[in-house]
């Protein structure tokens, strides 16, 4: 009952073929990087919660949901406020849901997963659905390459580093964050598309690792199914894509698994994309 009166409330993605999944176990969606300034993106993702997640058993994201997390202390923003408010509505309704963090969004802990009625997981995590083992993953940990992001990474991901950042004012942490966003746009336009890519021998490590054929991850912003063959048997590679509505072409679309144990691409109108 509470599912259906959560699609029950815009028609903006409903009557599409992603409403033809029949009972869906999970849906996967990553890097919409949700900013007040981009409002049409906020709403997309709201539509999607409403009349796409509702209607699945498990909701997974994947990683820079929000623009920048400067800590969850920043909840008291009302747009944050509202995007957790909205999660924990479809958790309200009976759909599991899972964190995984971003390049943006890692200091997200247990204050906002409260909040939003969600679990956070690590980075990567392995589940079964459906028969089928997945590993999940942001995905910039396989950026091996980009061996100044890496360093980066190491530095924001330390809890030392963390704890002494998130001593700091919220108004001192946002302007720091706003300095490191500045920075990174510049750094990247200095960059080759393949450094910014994940690795593939990161990739196979990954695999041999988690011991999954199926890997899901977003970061990179190049949706795609990527398949592998070695002596092993058959791998998947399936990347999310970014969310940006208010762009132009307007762009954005989660990966889903039903029952019957397929993964589907769809686009941000719920439309299926063929592998």
């Amino acid at each position: 009952m509470q599912q259906a009166a959560l699609r029950a409330g815009s028609g903006a993605i409903a009557d599409t073929q992603a409403d033809a999944i029949p009972d869906p176990l999970a849906f996967f969606v990553s890097d919409l990087h949700l900013q007040a300034a981009l409002p049409r993106t906020a709403q997309a993702f709201r539509d999607f919660l409403t009349q796409q997640a509702s209607r699945a058993r498990r909701l997974y994201l994947l990683g820079d949901i929000f623009e920048y997390w400067a800590g969850d202390d920043d909840l008291e923003t009302p747009f944050n406020r509202g995007i957790a408010d909205a999660i924990r509505a479809v958790a309200q309704a009976g759909v599991e849901v899972f964190w995984i963090a971003g390049n943006r969004d890692f200091l997200v802990s247990e204050g906002f997963a409260h909040a939003a009625g969600l679990t956070i997981l690590n980075d990567p995590h392995v589940v079964t659905l459906a028969g089928r083992r997945l590993a999940l993953a942001h995905g910039d940990a396989q950026c091996t390459d980009d061996t100044d992001y890496m360093a980066f990474r190491a530095q924001v991901r330390n809890p030392v580093w963390q704890q002494a950042f998130l001593a700091m004012p919220l108004a001192q942490r946002k302007a720091i964050i706003e300095g490191l966003r500045q920075g990174s746009q510049a750094a990247q336009k200095e960059k080759s598309s393949e450094i910014m890519d994940v690795n593939q021998q990161a990739i196979a490590q990954l695999f041999a690792d988690t011991g999954s054929a199926l890997l899901i991850h977003g970061h990179t912003h190049r949706p795609a199914r990527h398949v592998y063959s070695d002596a092993a048997g058959g791998k998947l590679r399936y990347v999310l894509p970014d969310w940006e509505i208010d762009a132009t072409p307007a762009r954005g679309g989660w990966i889903a698994i039903g029952v019957d144990g397929v993964l589907r691409r769809f686009d941000h109108q719920g439309q299926l994309i063929a592998d």
